[in-house]
């Protein structure tokens, strides 16, 4: 796994976080996403970027941020009046008669791969999880060694210290015997 930076950020990083977010915005995307892909972009944590764009370079662009949400709301309502156009609600039919020229073939390539890479993150994150799981159970067995050598090395003390002290108890009653 590449090692996430952590030194200081560069005009030209602060510029592609600046485009990145401000595309996630025109388009109806999240903050979040931008963070990630921004930070994958720069080798840099979507938290890190995160705290960028909140500290500093937000307020660098206030008004760019307000043109890309006033083009975000411009666009949900061209693609509404598109998708009105295009498709005209009708009760269902069985499935010999439906008109399947509402959707194109490349509405439901575009569908499927979108589903496809949905898909393949989940499945990338359930093995991450599943990844740092192991490393922590594997962890846990470690520690819980550690601590069953140390117990049973507590223990043997104790029975030598116990030898000991009994010893001395024994020498003070002969040193008082002899008295």
């Amino acid at each position: 796994m590449p090692t996430v930076r952590q030194d200081a950020w560069t005009q030209e990083e602060d510029l592609l976080l600046a485009e990145v977010v401000l595309r996630h915005i025109r388009e109806g995307g999240t903050q979040l996403q931008a963070f990630e892909e921004a930070g994958k972009q720069m080798n840099r944590t979507a938290a890190a970027c995160g705290f960028r764009w909140n500290s500093l370079v937000r307020k660098q662009y206030k008004a760019e941020i307000e043109t890309a949400k006033q083009q975000r709301k411009e666009r949900k309502q061209q693609m509404h009046e598109k998708e009105d156009k295009e498709h005209v609600w009708t009760e269902p039919q069985p499935a010999d008669r439906l008109d399947y020229s509402a959707f194109s073939l490349f509405d439901a390539i575009r569908i499927l791969q979108e589903i496809a890479l949905k898909s393949e993150q989940d499945t990338q994150q359930l093995s991450n999880v599943r990844r740092g799981a192991d490393e922590w159970k594997q962890k846990y067995e470690q520690l819980q060694q550690q601590y069953q050598d140390e117990k049973e090395k507590y223990e043997q003390l104790q029975k030598e210290y116990s030898a000991l002290l009994s010893i001395m108890d024994k020498a003070r009653k002969l040193v008082e015997q002899e008295v």
